[in-house]
């Protein structure tokens, strides 16, 4: 059997809030401070990256979607044949529109549901659908700790792929898990189990939940932090760093006695915190005035997130697509724990900036920072491929 009839759901303003620094896009207040700073919403690109998989079978599939920026721009831009069974309530859609959208679709006889957001949108589904009837999360939001989405929109394209050419693609109840941004904002993570939702999966292609909530490994975080001081004084004082969010990293800033942000991105350099929780553009800003004020390089401090492995394009989106071009794959320096290494059971990092050509570019074995002075090469991954296997050529502790 082929998908004959698919359903799709766009909420247009999903992640708008995290190249803004907002730690997240609920509400109209963020989405319209996000605008307010120059962000552009990125949820019809990454739509695009998936459904661009299947346009060779444009002929032979009918899209059922809400009017407009919901679905159907760019169902019919990609050349299918879309199908209309209601639209937004106002001029901006809002979770209460995604709910009435699903409900509707599933109503016209869609095989399958195909959503574009976060983990609010996620609720959504759960709200309309239960646990059901198939959907499958293109990611587009900030956090997405749920295991409902593909690990990029490229990998949710070639499930979708897989289904039109009629090949066996297993269903399986995944966790939705969504956060409070308000705490998240200020700096408490605290996950809340939602519901679940049937998904359609094959190999590698959809990501794990979040691990959240486990025992921080104080010790190896602090040789970690310590082995990272002592490179960075080894290196031109006059280096931008730009710290991106977690437990790791901000230790590292407590190592050089810099009082950072958890959740957010802060700038260093020569011994003082230049900026804290700062947003995508301020970056790049930065790195501009930076290049015009000294001859030295920048290079971003990040750690993956545990349990996902995703490494770049969840919950630090401000590490835009131009910012990573800007500083380049050679000044990445990589930090996480051997147990978060090891609970990825083999599965790569992941890399879903938002760029397909960006991530495949950046795919391969990287340097990761596991204790002090202690470093592994693992691999990079932007489709989940890349299987790493302690013992083999490139895996060695260096």
């Amino acid at each position: 059997m082929k998908l004959k009839k698919l359903g799709l759901i766009i909420n247009p303003w999903a992640g708008v809030g995290g190249p803004a620094g907002l730690k997240g896009s609920d509400g109209a207040d963020t989405v319209d401070r996000a605008l307010a700073a120059g962000i552009q919403p990125q949820s019809h690109k990454r739509a695009a990256i998936a459904l661009s998989q299947i346009v060779p079978f444009a002929a032979e599939l009918e899209i059922v979607a809400f009017a407009g920026d919901m679905g159907e721009d760019l169902a019919r831009k990609l050349g299918f044949q879309c199908t209309l069974v209601g639209g937004a309530a106002g001029e901006r859609s809002t979770p209460e529109d995604s709910e009435a959208a699903a409900l509707a679709i599933r109503a016209s006889g869609a095989d399958l549901i195909v959503f574009v957001g976060g983990d609010g949108t996620a609720r959504n589904m759960v709200n309309a659908l239960g646990d059901g009837f198939p959907v499958l999360g293109i990611p587009a939001g900030v956090k997405m700790h749920s295991a409902c989405f593909a690990i990029s929109p490229k990998a949710g394209g070639e499930v979708l792929r897989r289904l039109m050419a009629g090949e066996l693609v297993d269903l399986h109840q995944r966790e939705v898990r969504d956060i409070d941004e308000n705490s998240f904002r200020e700096g408490r993570v605290s996950t809340r189990y939602y519901g679940e939702l049937l998904v359609p999966e094959e190999g590698h292609f959809l990501q794990a939940v979040k691990n959240a909530g486990r025992e921080v490994e104080e010790l190896a975080v602090a040789d970690i932090a310590a082995g990272i001081v002592e490179e960075i004084a080894e290196l031109d004082p006059d280096t931008l760093y730009v710290f991106g969010p977690g437990s790791t990293t901000l230790a590292v800033l407590a190592e050089l006695g810099a009082e950072g942000t958890l959740l957010g991105v802060d700038l260093w350099r020569d011994g003082k915190l230049l900026a804290a929780d700062v947003n995508a553009l301020q970056i790049l800003a930065a790195i501009e005035e930076h290049r015009r004020a000294f001859q030295a390089p920048v290079k971003i401090i990040l750690t993956a997130i545990g349990g996902q492995g995703h490494l770049i394009g969840r919950g630090n989106q401000q590490l835009s697509p131009s910012v990573l071009k800007a500083v380049g794959r050679e000044n990445l320096m990589v930090v996480a724990t051997k147990t978060k290494i090891t609970e990825l059971g083999g599965r790569p990092l992941l890399i879903d900036s938002g760029e397909p050509e960006l991530d495949e570019a950046w795919s391969g074995f990287i340097c990761v920072v596991t204790g002090y002075r202690d470093e592994i090469l693992y691999p990079l991954s932007s489709d989940g491929s890349g299987e790493y296997r302690p013992g083999s050529a490139g895996s060695e502790s260096l």
